[in-house]
């Protein structure tokens, strides 16, 4: 059975939410018992379960802060969700190796989803405009 787009929305939405409070367990609510997590280019690689991809959001939760998410495009199919969002906050500690001062930052992310027949996230890929990272917080 397909899953409307409604429902695929509501729980990204209720991830994001998560993850703007800075609440991992949340989070991991949000994803399959035995979901795949794989942030591309993330130095730990793929993560298989909730318990490896908190190591992420407790990286992530210390590195960037008053998470601000804005949906720009959303393509669906009967089972997956492919979302591109831009993502507000400021850089307080060292997101990706980089020294965040506080700064604000801005960069687009793409998300693709697949979920189960109950409505988890059983695979999440998520892509980073790295380009744009890199020139706010190294000043080129």
């Amino acid at each position: 059975m397909a899953l409307s787009p409604d429902v695929m929305d509501r729980k990204i939405a209720e991830h994001f939410d998560y993850e703007a409070r800075d609440d991992i367990n949340g989070v991991l609510s949000t994803l399959a018992p035995d979901c795949a997590h794989d942030v591309v280019g993330w130095p730990d690689g793929p993560a298989r379960g909730r318990e490896e991809a908190r190591k992420f959001y407790r990286a992530m939760f210390a590195d960037l802060a008053d998470s601000k998410t804005e949906c720009i495009r959303r393509l669906y199919g009967e089972d997956f969700l492919i979302d591109e969002t831009l993502w507000r906050g400021r850089a307080v500690g060292k997101p990706f190796g980089l020294e965040g001062g506080g700064r604000p930052l801005a960069f687009r992310m793409l998300h693709v989803l697949e979920f189960t027949a109950a409505g988890q996230i059983k695979r999440e890929q998520v892509w980073l405009d790295f380009g744009a990272i890199l020139s706010q917080l190294s000043g080129r």
